[in-house]
């Protein structure tokens, strides 16, 4: 697991993230969470990278709580048993792709 914080100044902006996610190689697709809104736990078979690009999401991955921001990115491994929720006062918008 791998987690990388937003340190600039600014607060990066969606269209930022999705370019950054691009330059990789990635496919990043938007998923947006409603208030309290909780993806139950699940695994994937590929590396799922996330990034927050507004909002607050609570990460949950085998038993240990992270608390992403906008900006801030997690790569979680293959078949990692993980879910997430939002924790913002409104809407928590999420880019995911997926590493080969």
């Amino acid at each position: 697991m791998n987690i990388t914080r937003w340190q600039a100044r600014m607060t990066p902006t969606k269209e930022i993230l999705m370019e950054l996610l691009t330059q990789e190689g990635l496919e990043p697709r938007s998923e947006v969470l409603a208030e309290g809104v909780t993806i139950k736990d699940h695994r994937h078979p590929l590396t799922e990278v996330l990034m927050v690009s507004e909002g607050e999401m609570l990460l949950n991955i085998t038993g240990n709580q992270i608390l992403l921001r906008a900006g801030d990115r997690i790569e979680i491994p293959p078949n990692t048993k993980h879910s997430y929720m939002n924790k913002s006062p409104g809407l928590c918008d999420l880019l995911v792709s997926y590493r080969i």
